[in-house]
C-alpha cells in the first residue's frame, strides 16, 4: 500500500445529521458556509457537505445545492467543495440522474458510492457536468468495480462503516479496500462512528489524506465534547 506526498485533509460537515444530534450541525447555507470557513481556518484544504431543502433533509434539487455552494463560494473563496450523491437522497436512480442532470455551475467534486447500482452513470453525467468525481469505496467489491470503470476522479474515498464488513474491525475493513487498489490514487482514507477515530488515527500513521468533520463523528478521539467542525479539523490535525 502507498501514500500520497502531500495527504490531503478534508472536513465532512454534516452527512445526514441534524440539529438534534449536535446543536452546531450546519444545515442551512449560511451556516454551512460559516463551518466551512471554520473547518479551512483549522486547516482543512476540502470541505465535503450534504445540501439541504427547505424541510432540513438532504436535497440533490439544484435549487437547494446551488445556496449552498454558492454560499461556501462566497465566503471561501479558493475552498475546494464537494457534495453528495448518495442513493439514500433519491433512491430511484432515474430521479436522481435527472436531478443531477439540471446542476449548471455545481460543485468541484460530488461523492459518488460505487456499492451502489448505477454509480457509473452518476459519475458520467457529473462529469459531463464539469463536476470531478470522489470515488466512495465502502468494501473490496466495490473498489473492484470502480476499477472496472476506468473513468477519471479527482480523489479516492476508502470509507470503514460499522456494520459494511461483518467480522472486522475499521483498520481492517480499511486496509482490505487499500489492497485492492494500484498505486496513482490520491486517496483519502476514513471511517464513521466507533471506527471514526481509530481508523483515522490508524491512517494518519500511514501519511494518507484524512477526513473529519460532524458526518463522520460527533466527539473527539477520547470522547470529550466538541463544538464544531473546525475543532474536529484542529484534532485531526493533532494540533488541539
Amino acid at each position: 500500500m502507498w501514500a500520497p506526498m502531500k495527504p490531503t485533509l478534508k472536513s465532512c460537515l454534516n452527512g445526514a445529521r441534524s440539529r438534534a444530534e449536535h446543536p452546531a450541525v450546519p444545515v442551512t447555507p449560511a451556516e454551512i458556509a460559516l463551518a466551512a470557513d471554520g473547518a479551512a481556518e483549522a486547516g482543512a484544504v476540502a470541505v465535503h457537505f450534504h445540501p439541504r431543502g427547505a424541510d432540513e433533509r438532504e436535497s440533490l434539487r439544484w435549487s437547494d445545492v446551488r445556496p449552498a455552494v454558492e454560499a461556501v463560494r462566497a465566503r471561501c473563496p479558493g475552498l475546494a467543495l464537494g457534495v453528495a450523491t448518495r442513493e439514500e437522497i433519491e433512491p430511484d436512480l432515474e430521479t436522481r440522474l435527472a436531478l443531477l442532470g439540471e446542476w449548471e455551475a455545481g460543485p468541484d467534486f460530488a461523492s459518488v458510492n460505487w456499492h451502489e447500482e448505477g454509480a457509473e452513470r452518476v459519475a458520467e453525467l457529473l462529469i459531463e457536468r464539469g463536476i470531478g468525481i470522489e470515488a466512495g469505496l465502502f468494501t473490496p467489491d466495490a473498489a473492484r468495480k470502480f476499477l472496472a470503470w476506468r473513468g477519471p476522479v479527482v480523489r479516492v474515498l476508502v470509507e470503514a462503516l460499522p456494520g459494511i464488513s461483518p467480522g472486522q474491525d475499521g483498520v481492517a475493513a480499511a486496509k482490505a479496500t487499500l489492497a485492492v487498489l494500484p498505486a496513482g490514487f490520491e486517496l483519502v482514507v476514513h471511517g464513521e462512528a466507533e471506527w471514526a477515530w481509530p481508523v483515522l488515527e490508524w491512517a494518519r500513521s500511514r501519511g494518507y489524506g484524512l477526513r473529519a468533520g460532524f458526518e463522520d463523528m460527533l466527539t473527539g478521539p477520547n470522547g470529550a465534547g466538541v463544538t464544531d467542525n473546525g475543532q474536529l479539523v484542529a484534532l485531526m490535525r493533532g494540533s488541539a
